[in-house]
């Protein structure tokens, strides 16, 4: 090592901020779209559908936490055709 070259990295920097098991923006969009029908339109039955939908995305995230990044990623990259 030489000396000056060494520069401290927070683990908030590198890790993905998850709230409760699913990346922060998607369990966001999640729960507000779910929380807008179910108080808005008085449809209670999203609720549980909500819940299946944020389990089956904590365990996608908890197999690999960079899976969201890396769809929309592979979505926003121009499409390659196979020669």
């Amino acid at each position: 090592m030489i000396d000056g070259y060494e520069v401290p990295v927070h683990r908030s920097l590198t890790e993905v901020m998850l709230l409760g098991g699913v990346p922060r923006t998607i369990a966001f969009l999640l729960w507000t779209t779910a929380a807008a029908i179910a108080l808005g339109l008085h449809q209670l039955w999203v609720v549980p559908i909500a819940i299946v939908i944020h389990t089956i995305l904590a365990a996608a995230a908890r197999k690999d936490p960079w899976f969201f990044e890396v769809f929309i990623q592979a979505l926003k990259s121009p499409k390659q055709l196979c020669p």
